[in-house]
């Protein structure tokens, strides 16, 4: 059995080794055999964080390094990554957050899971990795109407009421352990998106293939939220959100979109009011560009920031 994690590397030189290091940590247990390698793809940082992972790493056939020419976001560099892997023979992907560490069983508590769960998807408990006890995600759920999503269990302490293996309708892209079976029939990441909204569409996209997503609360994920996008308050985050939201749920809510517009023109505005009144122009000014972007159909990056 070959897994093959996945990293997308954007100037993270103050996370990539604690996550590396729980990585090389993970424990087995039974007759559990699997060979892991590591794939580090790199968006054209600028921080040296690359060249500190080659040293560090350099000899440990474990861990291959990618280098992209440019940033080409999220998507693209996974998508880079799992085709890495498929030359490479593997059965599974697991793509993972780098701000992440990750229990010492995580990937074997994974791996039962998907054994139990065959040709799904598999998404772990994920904490925040400054409150270990909170959680930030034990599976997603999606609503019936408009489709929005949520993290179940977001900011609760973890008493273990979200302790039951179950199937979920939405699984962060932050960790998801995917079997080829599945990128075979499903694909893979959509690139149009870049960032944000590329974990909520692949969801949309298993769930309408009958493709099941499973939540495995016996693997455990510490998660530093917020540091791949400079924080929730930034307009990059305000940017994409505005953008790509507006894209997945057209792609899938049919006769439903324009009660989902009606809620979005509502919910960006109340947001606009709040930042206006907090002199965060910038968050707005980001907003309108995201939504006449969509408008436009220009995705990918945007050109606004480097």
């Amino acid at each position: 059995m070959r897994i093959a994690v996945i990293l997308v590397n954007y100037n993270g030189k103050q996370y990539n080794e604690a996550c590396i290091e729980t990585l090389l940590s993970q424990k087995r247990f039974g007759k559990d055999v699997y060979t892991m390698k590591i794939y580090v793809v790199d968006n054209a940082s600028r921080d040296g964080s690359m060249q500190i992972i080659q040293e560090r790493y350099g000899g440990d056939g474990r861990i291959e390094t990618i280098f992209l020419d440019g940033n080409y976001g999220f998507s693209y560099a996974n998508n880079v990554g799992i085709r890495r892997a498929g030359e490479w023979g593997a059965d599974y992907v697991l793509l993972l957050n780098n701000d992440t560490e990750a229990e010492e069983d995580m990937l074997a508590q994974l791996m039962a899971c998907a054994g139990r769960h065959p040709d799904s998807v598999i998404a772990p408990k994920i904490y925040y990795s400054d409150r270990r006890n909170v959680l930030w995600s034990a599976g997603g759920a999606v609503s019936p109407v408009i489709r929005k999503v949520r993290h179940i269990g977001l900011d609760q302490e973890d008493k273990g009421q979200f302790d039951k293996e179950q199937r979920i309708g939405f699984a962060t892209g932050c960790c998801l352990l995917i079997p080829k079976s599945v990128t075979d029939e499903a694909g893979f990441l959509d690139e149009r998106f870049f960032l944000y909204y590329e974990d909520t569409e692949y969801s949309f996209r298993l769930h309408k293939r009958g493709i099941p997503v499973w939540y495995c609360p016996e693997a455990r994920l510490y998660h530093k939220v917020g540091a791949s996008s400079k924080g929730a308050g930034s307009p990059l985050c305000a940017y994409y959100i505005a953008r790509n939201w507006l894209l997945c749920n057209s792609m899938y809510l049919g006769m439903r979109y324009p009660l989902f517009l009606c809620y979005y023109a509502v919910n960006r505005a109340v947001c606009c009011i709040i930042w206006l009144v907090r002199g965060k122009r910038e968050l707005v000014r980001a907003t309108g560009r995201g939504i006449l972007d969509c408008r436009r159909k220009k995705f990918g990056r945007a050109q606004y920031w480097d």
